[in-house]
């Protein structure tokens, strides 16, 4: 296919509610409408748009603004939820990580040992791989920072050695992503089966969840879309659960509810009380128009929506 001209031009908050009421969305409230696309965006909204086309460009019948709006609202809250899911959990792996190293090998400082990671490499697109480096230069850079951090200044300020902090220090400088890049740089297999026992999944299965986890918390960061989502990555598939799991109905691991399934699995083993399932349910109610099947909650072949909610995992 060839290429084309880009040659649309912009339009007024008027002309785009003309647009939507043209391709047949039925608006309750013009007034009401202008406001929402003066501060949502038109192009941003027209992501929500698609489950409710059965045809390119035109509306189901009866598909309403308020709808759309729902959806994109009930998006909004689903990332929060996840958001907030993510930082608990982030957390206890951080915990972990520290722990798990530092009393194992009675080391404070094992984060400044070049053998406790993997030898510098260039992977396929070229670019180079060395957590130990990576790491310390992260270290370098809060040290002499014009404003360093209260724990890094007080270190500082205190001790003149080790010229580093202490890792459980060292470690709250770490993104999530940064953190998943260190484990899958440890040297020795059994340092990442240490770190990964608490969570009860394969070290290998941690790994790719830990990049997921990494993947989806930017995207509720940054406000994208997650409802009706195919994951750009994909984690793992829990063979052998430990405990409570779902069934294989549910190892569609592209869409957003596998995902909830590990954010459930990884909360149980931090919190055993946590209330995912009934914010869920709550964040379901509130908005029963939404069509939730576009999170990835398998059907029958018929239609019906299989029962999540009494799948061992969630019960």
């Amino acid at each position: 296919m060839s290429k084309r001209i880009y040659h649309k031009p912009p339009k007024s908050f008027a002309d785009q509610l003309q647009q939507l009421k043209d391709r047949n969305l039925t608006v309750e409230d013009d007034a009401k409408a202008l406001s929402i696309l003066a501060n949502i965006s038109y192009y941003r909204l027209s992501a929500y748009f698609l489950p409710y086309q059965s045809k390119k460009d035109w509306f189901d019948d009866g598909t309403t603004f308020k709808q759309i709006i729902d959806t994109y609202s009930f998006d909004r809250e689903l990332r929060l939820l996840v958001f907030d899911c993510i930082e608990r959990i982030e957390v206890a792996i951080r915990t972990q990580f520290i722990y798990g190293m530092a009393t194992h090998y009675n080391d404070s400082h094992w984060q400044d040992k070049k053998h406790y990671f993997i030898s510098p490499y260039y992977n396929s697109i070229g670019n180079l791989v060395d957590p130990y480096n990576d790491f310390q230069n992260i270290i370098s850079r809060a040290k002499t920072a014009r404003t360093p951090e209260v724990f890094i200044q007080h270190y500082m300020d205190e001790y003149y050695k080790p010229s580093n902090p202490p890792s459980w220090m060292c470690f709250e400088l770490l993104t999530i992503g940064e953190m998943s890049h260190l484990y899958r740089g440890l040297r020795n297999k059994e340092d990442k089966k240490r770190i990964a026992k608490p969570f009860d999944v394969h070290f290998n299965v941690f790994l790719s969840w830990l990049h997921s986890l990494t993947y989806v918390r930017n995207i509720c960061a940054h406000h994208s879309r997650f409802w009706n989502k195919d994951l750009a990555v994909e984690p793992s598939i829990l063979q052998k659960p430990v405990g409570h799991w779902v069934g294989a109905s549910y190892n569609n691991n592209k869409r957003v509810f596998y995902f909830l399934c590990i954010l459930k699995y990884l909360l149980t083993r931090v919190n055993p009380n946590n209330s995912l399932k009934e914010k869920l349910v709550a964040l379901f109610n509130k908005y029963p128009n939404v069509p939730i099947k576009y999170i990835g909650i398998p059907s029958d072949g018929k239609g019906n929506l299989l029962d999540w909610q009494n799948e061992p995992l969630w019960k």
